[in-house]
This record gives structure tokens, sequence and C-alpha cells, in this order.
């Protein structure tokens, strides 16, 4: 277990993580892994900034655009949960290594959440920038369901 007032002592650095979700399967099969977890849904970089380099403190922004859209932009200091209390709640629950990724979530804009919603299609180009870290685009690919689960 890692305590609030020790957590941020236990963060190498900083990524970005594009967490994708496909909302279809999701809904098909009601369940949240499935939906989050198949290949190539967590485009995760392009490098890690050490802790000592960003000052999360300040209100850094997290910006996401498809195919040069702005669709997402809050600062940090916006999130639900302060990052040193992900980190001591997770850890009451799951044995953190050194080495572990935590995701933080994200700001409202997704696609879920337009009306009407506004799914990523075969060929979008979605690109995250955070302040101080850097920036990750990729390109969204084609694929296939499972046509039974």
């Amino acid at each position: 277990r890692i305590s609030l007032e020790d957590a941020m002592n236990h963060i190498f650095g900083y990524t970005i993580l594009n967490d994708i979700t496909a909302r279809d399967l999701q809904k098909k099969h009601q369940q949240w892994f499935l939906g989050k977890s198949m290949d190539t849904f967590c485009p995760m970089g392009p490098w890690i900034v050490p802790a000592a380099h960003v000052d999360i403190t300040q209100p850094l922004r997290v910006r996401t655009w498809v195919n040069g859209e702005l669709r997402q932009d809050a600062p940090i200091t916006d999130m639900l949960f302060p990052i040193a209390e992900l980190i001591a709640v997770i850890s009451k629950a799951v044995t953190l290594h050194p080495g572990d990724v935590l995701a933080t979530g994200t700001p409202a804009g997704v696609g879920a959440g337009f009306k009407p919603p506004r799914f990523l299609a075969e060929g979008d180009v979605v690109r995250i920038a955070v302040d101080g870290v850097g920036e990750l685009a990729n390109t969204v690919g084609g694929g296939q369901l499972p046509a039974k689960l």
C-alpha cells in the first residue's frame, strides 16, 4: 500500500496513453474489458518524461484532435481524481510494481458523449498533446469484430 503523502515519490515519469474503446463491442458484450483491450487499442508514448521534469501542480493541458478537429481540451487539474489519490487508492487493491502504467482518465469530449455520438472510423487520425510531455498520433485501422462472442 502506498500512502497519499508518499504517492508522488513512486512516479518515474509521464507519457501519453490513448485509451481506445470499441463501444459497439462493449455494448454487444456488456463487458468493458473486451471493448477496451483489442490489439492496438492502447497506443502509448512516444516517450516517458521523467517526473522531475514535469510540474503537475501547474494547469498543464490535455488536448485531443480527431482529423484536426479539437475534441478535448482541459487542464490536468480538472481530473476527477488527483494523481496521488489514484495511486493511493489503487495500491490498496492492486500491488504496484516498478514499470506499471496507470491511465488517469480523460477530459470531456469522448465520441460517445456527443449527440449524436461521433465514433472513430477507419482512417481517422487521433492526436493527443499533453503540455510538458509531448504528442502522440495514431491512425485508426480497420478490423473485424468476432461474429459471436
